[in-house]
């Protein structure tokens, strides 16, 4: 690629973030409008659309089955009954409303893709939030960031986690033994922050209304089925990968939406037409020309300079890449979608460690799992940073995105500008937390 076409593919690149983070442009025409212009060029051909897909394929794959299965979840009055219980334990007190958010939004996270968990628990925060007369904003983007820091809680819990484990063959239990302590941390750092983020909320005291009857479950046998999918898709999560057949987690968002859409199909509930009317198709329309954009970068060749320059500057010193990536990595996610960085990144670091000589040149290849334990935290830290650094901005992760445009359906905008003085403070104390984490973890893989 010449000089010319490189300068052109990074001022589009910017061109695109910088519309969207001044609201310039919709984000996912600006996306859409970035990959037209480096085709009409002959920058981008069929070939690196084809090979954006394949690397994109897996993440959108994850976040397409959960979106239809909390559709589907979402029609059965369930989160009718979690939102009564939710406002009474509350008790009116805004501090215990925020509290018992993350309480909630963690646990569910864990196991399903974090814009997932989003779109099944917005409707229960607004619904409390408007009963405790909040303005819902804040706890909206507030679950988000949750949503997010409780990605690293499994390797399913959010796409850019997904992403990196899955490159390099890392396991469910392995994440597990190695990671998840790093995504409790991340998540307890965001509870005494909030008494300054949103003081207002914090030291809030309604009265409640008087108690109702209680609600009940209208369709009991259909609610059951419901679980029962999502339940499999949970258990197909921890253990499909060591079943003989191998289910990947993509595999699994996709088999569980399929009987889902079977179940909302033979109830009569909802048209399926009105289902997959609902899912948020901007979002995954908006991630997939993202990823196109960072082909374009890497089919630069710049990814693979910068892997160079990695080895000049930090050698074999592997811990000191391992903080460079939580940084580093940490500020390209906030700026850019952070499953497409995480993507890119891997490009670099593999580059890194195969110059590094600590994998042979066979590292290169996707099919590779023979990652010496001393490379591990390099992995981990591109996890924390790419996660992690997603919380900073509006447009650093898909959870993020939901969260605006739930808000937006309700007539509240979150600005690019609204949601970093949420985001950048939590961030900042998550991405120095993961640094103590990350050498710790080096101390003891060496």
């Amino acid at each position: 690629m010449s000089e010319l076409q490189i300068a052109i593919v990074m001022a589009v690149f910017s061109a695109v973030i910088l519309a969207i983070a001044f609201n310039v442009i919709d984000m996912a025409v600006a996306a859409l409008t970035g990959i037209c212009v480096l085709i009409a060029l002959g920058i981008l051909d069929g070939q690196d659309i084809v090979d954006a897909c394949r690397t994109a394929g897996g993440p959108i794959g994850l976040l397409f089955g959960g979106m239809v299965v909390a559709r589907i979840l979402a029609t059965t009055g369930i989160f009718d009954l979690l939102g009564d219980f939710y406002l009474r334990a509350t008790g009116g007190s805004g501090k215990r409303f925020l509290l018992l958010l993350i309480a909630l939004v963690a646990p569910v996270c864990a196991f399903l893709p974090n814009a997932t968990a989003v779109i099944l628990l917005a409707p229960v925060i607004v619904r409390v939030a408007l009963a405790l007369e909040v303005d819902f904003v804040g706890p909206m983007i507030l679950t988000a960031i949750v949503s997010n820091s409780a990605g690293l809680l499994t390797l399913v819990g959010d796409p850019a986690t997904f992403l990196v484990g899955s490159s390099i063959g890392m396991t469910f239990g392995a994440y597990l033994h190695r990671v998840s302590l790093g995504g409790v941390m991340a998540i307890a750092i965001v509870v005494p922050l909030l008494r300054w983020l949103m003081p207002d909320v914090w030291h809030l005291r309604r009265t409640l209304p008087a108690r109702t009857a209680a609600r009940r479950i209208e369709r009991p046998v259909y609610t059951s089925l419901a679980l029962a999918v999502l339940a499999t898709m949970v258990a197909l999560f921890v253990f499909g990968e060591d079943l003989p057949t191998r289910i990947v987690p993509p595999a699994v968002a996709l088999i569980a939406s399929a009987l889902a859409l079977l179940v909302g199909y033979a109830a009569r509930i909802e048209p399926t037409d009105d289902v997959l009317r609902d899912v948020d198709w901007k979002t995954l329309v908006f991630l997939a020309s993202i990823f196109c954009l960072v082909q374009a970068v890497v089919k630069t060749g710049l990814l693979q300079l910068m892997a160079l320059g990695l080895y000049q500057a930090f050698g074999t010193e592997l811990t000191l890449v391992a903080l460079a990536m939580i940084g580093g990595i940490g500020v390209l996610s906030s700026l850019l979608a952070n499953v497409p960085v995480a993507a890119a990144s891997m490009v670099m670091v593999k580059g890194y460690l195969v110059a590094a000589e600590v994998v042979p040149e066979s590292a290169l290849s996707a099919h590779f799992t023979q990652w010496p334990a001393i490379s591990i935290p390099v992995f981990v830290a591109m996890m924390f940073g790419a996660t992690l650094g997603g919380n900073a901005t509006l447009i650093g992760a898909s959870a993020n995105i939901v969260a605006a445009g739930i808000c937006a359906r309700e007539d509240k905008q979150v600005t690019f500008a609204k949601f970093l003085r949420f985001g950048l403070p939590v961030t900042l104390c998550q991405l120095a937390a993961s640094a103590l984490y990350v050498l710790l973890l080096a101390r003891v893989m060496r």
